[in-house]
């Protein structure tokens, strides 16, 4: 028994052990319902605050306070874990260290955390998300099963393969850049230290002993600095191991900082992240700090999506629902990423104490929980251009608490760190040549120039090239249409998919092959619609607009049609038309032309499969020389990599950053003459693209055929 925290006249039974403090009958309600409490199975406070306020049934409170114990074993590698009461699978997992994907957080909206149950009994709600062929073999979403009795669990192979490919990225993406960095430079460093014993004749203060110690490794102790909280732990770190010590220590731009001290000076593995934070996709490296390797790669889907496909719609709906929770959002991705990368690797997130974080403008205020308003009314503002050096735990990534978090700065509102961090990589403000640097994702973000200066500017692509507003658009994962041409006679597709399988929707690079094939073997016009009539057999009316039919239902993951509309046509032309006005304006601000042009590098994962031959035939890239085109990949992640393991490059970036002019096109009238004009495939101006003008189709107009 003791006093009620609320009502000290008041003896009462119920102890809250997560906060050792006793609430009355009155008071029971759960102070921190949405953190992981160890207790809560077995914590009547928790289940009767439940209850009181009809979010459980007599039946589940009854079950809880039995507080029985099940045995949870997780195959192939036989993990065990006992658990009381009704908990779920995931819970399970989690409680066992079992990485489990569970990418919406648990809300049964993602089906991705599947399970196959071996023996035992567990209770699973109906879910559509698992087809009856899987019911059939005994698989459950863990997150929407509760465990009834002792339970033997099997984590299906397509997981355990996805393991293996995340360690497998790792191994191609060190092959392309381990080289990049011959001098390794984290921002937090632990130092092992082996101290001289205090005597009389030697009589510092623990302080100074340290401050000698740290000379002697090469720091600047004149520039470091010590909290409070340290200082009170120094005499007893200091005497644990003998005089043993190691010093974590953060490097800032102007100063250093002893951020803890912790006894004994064997030297272990320290581990760093570097993330690109995409508005519709995350991509995380795990890196080796000691020799550059990256231990594992892996992305996933941004679940900010469901707030809006664009940063616009994000900043809208973080006016409406509050900044914390997309940043909650973006940070369950984030560290579920961090979570599957370190279950491939068998690796403590403890252990990372380095964090490089990439992202546009937009991204890295909602990760950071600062207000991104400003950032879309005139004069279009961001509260925080260039980051200090911030610390894990204060954002909530998951790795030491103390590890050094640096987010890659950004010159405007919507040209951001990512961009900055692409340069970074690519190191074309350190060349020669004239170069045009495109990243084409939700935003077309553009910088051109070399060595002697840089101008960039952004234009609203929109989210059509990642599958955002396209019907059967989707990302280049697996099962998604990749490359498609078709047969000039009978107008029928022939189509390759990402790994293979059967296709489930069209990628960017598939949607460029499919219009520049639609548009050349005439059953598009130049404005985007549809020469057939709607009786033919590969056309099938959608609404009030034709659509082609790429793929026949039976052909499909899905049984239906993949089809793509005028509508979606629309969509991408609308994207590539703004894109390509904003590489005709960037180069008038300059007073130059295409044809002055040395390179084009293009970024990002939609990238990855475009054909610059068919793009070009859209009117999405200039028509000049092919082999001025080079495409260099997710630039994002890796400027973050070199940012993540030197300070050189971490200087560089604030370098560049403050060293780019930025174009802005909201408020030019050139910009949407040019938008305008490029609403046509490929052009308005047919004679722009003189290779594509002598490929095009004659007599096309807007009659059916």
């Amino acid at each position: 028994m003791g006093k009620c925290v609320n009502h000290p006249d008041r003896e009462t039974s119920y102890l809250c052990m997560k906060h050792n403090t006793y609430l009355c009958e009155e008071c029971l309600k759960c102070r921190d319902p949405n953190i992981y409490c160890k207790f809560r199975s077995s914590c009547p406070i928790w289940f009767l605050s439940k209850r009181k306020e009809g979010l459980d049934t007599e039946e589940k409170v009854k079950k809880a306070d039995t507080c029985d114990e099940h045995k949870v074993v997780f195959m192939p590698d036989g993990k065990e874990v006992v658990v009381t009461g009704s908990m779920t699978l995931l819970d399970a997992a989690l409680r066992a260290g079992v990485h489990l994907n569970a990418s919406c957080g648990g809300k049964g909206s993602c089906g991705k955390c599947k399970l196959i149950v071996e023996s035992g009994r567990v209770e699973s709600r109906p879910d559509v998300l698992l087809t009856e062929k899987e019911k059939k073999e005994n698989y459950v979403l863990a997150c929407m099963s509760e465990i009834s009795g002792d339970v033997k669990v099997r984590i299906p192979e397509e997981a355990l393969e996805k393991k293996l490919k995340v360690a497998g990225m790792g191994n191609d993406v060190t092959r392309q850049l381990k080289e990049l960095v011959k001098n390794i430079q984290p921002i937090l460093m632990e130092i092992p230290l082996e101290l001289e014993p205090p005597s009389l004749v030697d009589s510092v203060s623990d302080l100074d002993r340290l401050n000698r110690g740290l000379k002697k490794e090469g720091l600047d102790i004149s520039r470091l600095n010590i909290g409070i909280g340290v200082m009170r732990e120094l005499a007893s770190a200091m005497r644990d191991e003998n005089w043993k010590i190691t010093a974590s220590v953060i490097q800032k731009k102007c100063s250093s900082e002893i951020l803890r001290i912790t006894p004994g000076n064997e030297k272990l593995r320290s581990l760093g992240i570097a993330v690109d934070v995409g508005t519709t996709s995350v991509v995380v490296y795990l890196v080796d700090m000691e020799d550059g390797a990256v231990i594992a790669a892996t992305s996933g889907h941004n679940r900010q999506a469901a707030c809006g496909d664009d940063v616009i719609n994000r900043i809208i709906c973080s006016e409406k629902d509050g900044v914390a929770k997309l940043s909650q959002m973006v940070l369950m991705t984030i560290n579920n990423l961090i979570s599957e990368a370190l279950d491939s690797a068998g690796a403590d997130y403890r252990r990372i104490k380095n964090v490089v974080i990439s992202g546009n403008t937009t991204m890295t205020h909602l990760l950071l929980k600062i207000e991104p308003k400003h950032i879309r009314r005139e004069p279009y503002i961001p509260s925080v251009s260039e980051f200090p050096i911030l610390k894990a735990g204060e954002i909530g990534i998951m790795a030491d608490p103390i590890a050094a978090v640096f987010i890659m700065p950004g010159p405007a509102s919507y040209v951001g760190g990512d961009i900055v961090s692409g340069l970074v990589y690519t190191g074309l403000h350190r060349e020669d040549p004239l170069t045009l640097f495109i990243d084409v994702g939700t935003n077309g973000e553009i910088v051109l120039g070399n060595k002697e200066w840089l101008m960039t500017a952004s234009c609203s692509a929109g989210p059509a090239f990642e599958g955002g507003g396209i019907r059967w658009g989707m990302r280049a994962e697996e099962g998604a249409i990749e490359k498609v041409s078709i047969d000039t006679g009978t107008l029928t597709p022939s189509f390759t998919t990402v790994g293979n399988l059967p296709p489930r929707g069209i990628c960017g690079s598939g949607m460029i092959d499919l219009i520049a094939e639609m548009l050349f073997t005439g059953i598009i016009d130049a404005g985007g619609k549809i020469r057939l009539e709607h009786s033919h057999p590969r056309i099938q009316k959608d609404g009030d607009d034709l659509a082609y039919i790429v793929v026949p239902a039976a052909e499909t993951a899905m049984e239906k049609d993949i089809i793509f509309s005028e509508t979606d046509i629309h969509s991408l032309v609308l994207s590539k038309g703004a894109v390509y006005a904003g590489f005709t304006v960037l180069l008038n601000q300059a007073g130059l032309d295409f044809s002055m042009v040395d390179r084009v590098w293009i970024a990002g994962g939609f990238g990855r499969y475009l054909n610059v031959e068919r793009a070009i035939m859209i009117g999405l890239l200039p028509d000049i020389a092919r082999d001025k085109f080079k495409y260099i990949g997710n630039s994002s992640v890796a400027g973050a990599y070199l940012a993540l393991l030197s300070e050189d490059h971490r200087k560089e970036a604030r370098d560049i950053c403050n060293g780019m002019t930025y174009i802005d096109f909201s408020s030019n009238n050139r910009f949407m003459e040019e938008f305008t004009s490029a609403l046509f495939l490929p052009h308005t101006d047919i004679n722009s693209f003189p290779s594509v003008k002598k490929l095009m189709p004659s007599g096309q107009d807007d009659k059916r055929m």
